[in-house]
């Protein structure tokens, strides 16, 4: 439902602009000390949970042993109490000793051994609190109502600006959100978490199988409004984009996480553009092979008006492949001896979520982890840089191709130029600079999970207007050859930086 409208008018008639209006408002009412409650959705089977205290037990005993050599008397025992509790199997009795835990960890004088008892009892703690049934409790549910209705009520409003069906869209909203709290609901389970099965897949999926397998109801086409959600999204993901972030992570994870992103982005769009996929696809598949995946997907997507059912492709791809590279690259790190910082950044570069690196990470070392994710967030912040400089060149590029050849003028670029991106780099460049860091922590949780029901809608959206044979039929097979190439050619890459620049050939080997 883009529009063309110029002037004065396109601040309330624009999509784009209202995507910025209704995002920073949302931004606005978080600040001002509205407290909403995220519905939780993580949820651990009891077989799951027997499968992970037995893997977590190990490294309980490990921590009391350290915690006894550097003479942490209270963190030694509440340790070897959680050991107590995992080895009689009682689950609540194991999310009592692990907070127990946590909290003498804070009393403890290393910092390295007090961030990493801080990590293992939240992932015990977590773990055992995750009971299926919280999901369905009577506040959860009602949250997840309540969350719902407020995006009805913002959606309609920018609807009726934007001279859409209301009564349509009011009909259908509630089917497209139940789909996107299933999608939600699934990928909240351990195993399926673990194996970085995210929300956007089932999103995908439900869409695809309603479009395909049902049909899609007239009815329900106005509630389908995929541009609308993502671009209220982004601007919501703006928040949690952070420069300073960046900063904190260190030189090394900032001069491979450029290194990465710059040659890798280009090297994917070359072959792509040599394997005859259009540039704005080329574009998308880009930006997730050499970024961080299905984020860096949707803000480029977003950024360059890219194709809907094309963003789709692109998702389809990072997801399907990311499964066995969270399996395989910690055993070929383990196979062939990799050092574990090595091996850390050498994840923290290709895998494409923060969760996925620190589950590959932890298969290896601390060590692992750790790098990992200072790599990892050194590449997540150049998100917002990557878009805002695709939507520059990309407007120009467009500009140019006006009719008639003449070159296009600054009113005409800025008319096309995607507002809802400069609404994105704002909200990071406030949450970066202009905000106390207790305000940022207090708020970043709420406003991701904000963030994550836009997305969710937005996905399943795409789900809904797209058709099987399309997607298998886009490009005849070249995007999805062009996008293994460049994943290959980035795990290559990044292991060689990796060793360049963690594994003491070029820097100093750092300690951690």
């Amino acid at each position: 439902m883009a529009s063309e409208i110029k002037g004065w008018s396109s601040l309330w008639k624009n999509e784009d602009w209202l995507a910025v209006w209704i995002g920073f408002l949302i931004i606005i009412i978080i600040l001002a000390g509205l407290t909403i409650t995220i519905p939780k959705f993580k949820w651990t089977t009891e077989g799951e949970f027997s499968t992970f205290i037995a893997t977590a037990g190990p490294q309980v005993e490990k921590l009391a042993k350290d915690a006894a050599d550097k003479g942490e008397t209270a963190l030694k025992d509440q340790a070897l109490a959680v050991k107590a509790a995992i080895d009689k199997g009682e689950r609540k009795a194991v999310g009592d000793a692990a907070k127990k835990m946590s909290a003498a960890a804070k009393d403890v004088k290393d910092k390295g051994l007090q961030k990493k008892t801080a990590a293992l009892g939240k992932a015990i703690g977590g773990h055992a609190g995750n009971l299926p049934g919280k999901i369905f409790t009577s506040q959860n549910i009602l949250w997840s109502v309540y969350i719902g209705i407020g995006i009805l009520v913002l959606s309609v409003i920018a609807m009726a600006l934007l001279g859409g069906n209301i009564g349509s869209f009011v009909v259908g909203f509630p089917i497209v959100y139940i789909l996107a709290w299933i999608s939600m609901f699934i990928a909240g389970n351990a195993t399926v978490n673990y194996y970085g099965l995210e929300y956007v897949l089932w999103c995908l999926f439900f869409g695809l199988f309603v479009s395909n397998v049902i049909g899609l109801p007239d009815w329900l086409r106005p509630a389908v409004q995929t541009e609308f959600y993502i671009k209220t999204g982004l601007v919501i993901l703006g928040a949690g984009i952070l420069f300073k972030e960046i900063m904190e992570a260190g030189a090394l994870g900032i001069i491979q996480a450029l290194l990465v992103v710059g040659v890798v982005w280009y090297g994917c769009y070359w072959v792509a553009t040599k394997l005859k996929v259009d540039d704005e696809f080329a574009a998308i598949l880009a930006s997730g092979v050499s970024i961080c995946g299905v984020s860096a997907a949707i803000a480029t997507s977003g950024a360059i008006k890219g194709d809907p059912k094309k963003l789709s492709y692109v998702t389809s791809l990072v997801l399907i492949c990311a499964v066995p590279m969270l399996v395989l690259q910690p055993l070929i790190s383990k196979w062939f001896g990799i050092p574990d910082a090595v091996a850390g950044a050498w994840l923290g570069g290709t895998l494409d979520t923060s969760g996925s690196v620190v589950a590959a990470g932890a298969l290896i070392s601390e060590t692992a982890m750790k790098v990992g994710v200072i790599v990892k967030m050194s590449q997540n912040v150049l998100i917002g840089v990557a878009a805002f400089i695709l939507a520059v060149v990309w407007t120009f590029k467009k500009a140019e191709e006006v009719p008639g050849g003449e070159k296009p003028g600054l009113i005409e670029i800025w008319y096309r130029f995607p507002k809802f991106v400069l609404g994105f780099m704002i909200a990071s460049l406030v949450f970066s600079f202009l905000l106390d860091p207790k305000v940022v922590a207090a708020t970043k949780g709420t406003l991701g999970g904000l963030r994550t029901f836009w997305f969710a809608l937005a996905f399943t959206s795409i789900g809904l207007e797209t058709r099987f044979v399309e997607l298998a039929q886009m490009g005849g097979g070249r995007p999805a050859a062009a996008f293994l190439i460049a994943q290959g050619f980035n795990i290559i890459w990044t292991l060689i930086l990796a060793y360049l620049i963690f594994g003491g050939v070029l820097f100093t080997a750092p300690q951690f």
